[in-house]
């Protein structure tokens, strides 16, 4: 039976600096070549760090509406042609938005769940735990050379301060993070 922890969900102010580097395909494709078995693995189609993840490149820096599209729909082509290698997933059900992931190659990184002024949802992965590039915040320049990242736009009626997410302890990383609706005011139903 694998057991969970809770993890500190952050909530920030925009900062400029953080993902202010866009990852470009042919950069990506470029580093993927000469990336060791860790940044392949965390980086892998059907991560959810992988820019491939909805069939064709988006960069994980910039958010995306996930929650206006149904899983089995936008990654059906991925899953078809990829054996059901995919591992991650996300339901809306009456009270709450949901995202269950596998989180491969992690290992000993750190695993970062925030949300950015109630708009964003950022899951982020720091695998290269030295920072060798002069400044303190891995996550300002080529961030992608020492983790990785997906931001998720929040619905509009996400109770995004109620963010919760669950980390697995076992060897296979499994991350749940749980956002509740704002439910509907009694007094606006006609």
């Amino acid at each position: 039976m694998t057991s969970y922890k809770q993890l500190e969900v952050q909530f920030e102010e925009p900062n400029p600096k953080k993902w202010c580097v866009p990852l470009k395909e042919d950069v990506f494709v470029k580093f993927m070549n000469k990336g060791n078995f860790i940044t392949h693995k965390a980086l892998c189609e059907g991560s959810l760090f992988s820019p491939l993840l909805f069939g064709k490149f988006f960069d994980p820096s910039d958010a995306f509406p996930l929650w206006e599209f149904d899983s089995d729909v936008l990654l059906s082509n991925a899953k078809s042609s990829n054996n059901n290698q995919y591992k991650v997933d996300w339901i809306q059900t009456e009270t709450d938005y949901v995202l269950k992931t596998e989180i491969p190659g992690v290992g000993k990184g750190i695993i970062c769940v925030s949300v950015e002024d109630g708009k964003v949802l950022e899951v982020s992965a720091q695998l290269r735990l030295k920072v060798e590039t002069g400044t303190k915040d891995w996550r300002a320049g080529n961030w992608w050379e020492h983790g990785c990242v997906r931001r998720i736009e929040l619905p509009e009626n996400s109770d995004w301060k109620k963010t919760e997410a669950l980390m697995s302890n076992g060897d296979h990383k499994f991350l749940e993070v749980k956002i509740p609706k704002i439910p509907p005011n009694i007094c606006d139903v006609p």
